[in-house]
């Protein structure tokens, strides 16, 4: 698999993504969406957790209350055939416990349901060390602005240029797979994933998300023409 050349620090941030291997989908319906998302929650505690036994009671995953999370979760994006993933190491080592329990669990998952065998993911997952303030500001936009990958409705098209951005902004605020919602106020359940709280609030209100966002999307425009 390669040797790791990052090192976890106790209370840093990083951006973690890993993609299926040879670029297979690793998502093929909202169900496997959903089973990620659950792990997102429930992979990230010291506990051992049986997840057909919560199922088994009918109840919602997130009504499972974890009570010490060994990291913190600031972002995520679900792609087609990767994940994006913003988390704050509460102890470094914590890190390589929670992506081995989310991988190993959704792999484990999928296999089953789809009568394979072997690795779904490319590898180790990677890690990028969000070294610096403006990086990290930066990292909500990129996780957040990663549906824009996706094809939209084909009629956007034909819309007016100077409304093009605008729709963009539209099509990331609609997506499910994401954190980005959660920022939006939206009241659901997945916010139990995150832990606000422990990252920098760059974003004083909904309108200044808005500008963020746009911002950086204008940006990706003119420079990739």
């Amino acid at each position: 698999m390669g040797i790791r050349t990052i090192q976890f620090g106790d209370d840093e941030f990083y951006h973690i993504y890993n993609r299926g291997v040879d670029k297979r989908i690793i998502f093929n319906d909202n169900s496997d969406r959903q089973r990620f998302v659950n792990l997102l929650y429930l992979a990230n505690s010291k506990q051992s957790i049986d997840y057909r036994e919560i199922k088994s009671k009918n109840q919602s995953i997130f009504d499972y209350e974890i009570e010490d999370k060994i990291i913190s979760i600031g972002a995520y994006c679900l792609m087609p055939n990767h994940f994006h993933i913003l988390v704050r190491a509460k102890e470094g080592v914590n890190v390589n416990k929670f992506m081995n329990k989310l991988c190993t669990g959704y792999s484990m998952y999928f296999n089953k349901k789809n009568d394979r065998s072997g690795a779904l993911f490319q590898g180790r997952f990677k890690a990028k060390y969000a070294d610096s303030d403006e990086y990290l500001k930066y990292l909500f936009s990129y996780i957040h602005l990663n549906p824009l990958h996706i094809d939209k409705d084909p009629t956007t098209k034909d819309r007016p240029s100077d409304n093009l951005s605008v729709l963009d902004l539209y099509h990331a605020k609609e997506y499910q797979w994401s954190s980005l919602l959660d920022y939006y106020g939206v009241n659901r359940q997945e916010l139990k994933i995150l832990d606000i709280d422990e990252f920098p609030a760059y974003f004083s209100s909904s309108k200044a998300l808005d500008k963020e966002l746009l911002d950086w999307i204008n940006f990706s425009v003119e420079n990739n023409p």
